[in-house]
């Protein structure tokens, strides 16, 4: 056997128990990444929505790598209330709108902007939905390669063990 033959049988054995070894881990962020795309994992502003606790305990070891939870500290009160003036009847009453003009009472003649003013909000709804496909494609790609890899190898066993220590390495990490 050449060398060429023989190099390029042992890169296909080290992509093959790679890909094995990563490909529970590939579709975890494949799933939660796709699921994050839409923002499934937090509340939002105005929002009755509350995430499942698991989605958010697998979005935060998406991003963060632990399970552990910040703790979100309580919004200040509402700056955007109307200021108050206090008459000597001890009544409260708006103040003028002179008063409270400043930059959040802006009028805007043109397109929406975003908090900073500075850009036209943008429709973000396509990139979503592209990197929705781009996870499910992952996601199809990663089955059909731990597929192909039980199909094709003479060594399933092998593959089971290693699938699994893909699986496990992960688990024992998050102990620690």
């Amino acid at each position: 056997m050449s060398s060429v033959h023989r190099f390029l049988k042992i890169a296909r054995s080290v992509h093959l128990y790679l890909g094995v070894f990563t490909a529970p881990m590939l579709l975890f962020f494949a799933i939660t990444g796709g699921l994050q795309t839409f923002s499934l994992h937090e509340t939002t502003r105005g929002s009755s929505y509350t995430p499942p606790a698991w989605l958010a305990s697998m979005a935060q070891l998406h991003k963060k790598q632990t399970t552990v939870m910040p703790v979100r500290r309580p919004r200040p009160a509402d700056a955007g209330a109307p200021a108050t003036n206090t008459d000597t009847a001890g009544t409260m009453t708006p103040l003028p709108a002179i008063a409270t003009s400043d930059a959040r009472v802006a009028v805007s003649t043109g397109p929406a902007t975003d908090s900073a003013g500075a850009r036209p909000k943008k429709n973000l709804l396509p990139m979503k939905i592209f990197f929705a496909l781009v996870s499910l494609s992952l996601l199809i790609s990663t089955l059909t390669g731990i597929y192909m890899s039980y199909r094709y190898s003479r060594k399933p066993r092998l593959v089971s063990m290693i699938l699994g220590a893909g699986i496990l390495v992960p688990l024992l990490l998050l102990l620690f």
